[in-house]
């Protein structure tokens, strides 16, 4: 259970770095960027919050809850990945454009 406790802390961690960097950058692609690593780590978390949940509590309410959380986060997971991986096409051009 320590480990997902100590997942869940890093990509809180993670996710207020990249919310940070999206707030002090200035280049709207970049801005994108890491506005999608920024909702990676959100659903990284809110699925090892939903993992860690089946550890502490058996009951029917909590599996229903938790399948929830872990069928969202995933999904955010997988989408926002995806965006990322195309905005991360574009971060070279971006830089080469503003300087």
């Amino acid at each position: 259970m320590n480990i997902f406790v100590l997942l869940i802390v890093v990509s809180f961690v993670f996710y207020f770095y990249y919310k940070t960097k999206q707030f002090r950058t200035s280049l709207p692609i970049r801005k994108n960027w890491y506005a999608s690593m920024a909702s990676v780590a959100l659903g990284s978390f809110v699925m090892f919050f939903g993992i860690n949940q089946l550890f502490l509590f058996q009951t029917v309410v909590t599996y229903i809850v938790a399948g929830i959380f872990i069928v969202l986060g995933l999904g955010l997971i997988v989408y926002n990945f995806k965006a990322a991986k195309h905005y991360r096409s574009f971060l070279d051009e971006e830089t080469r454009l503003n300087k």
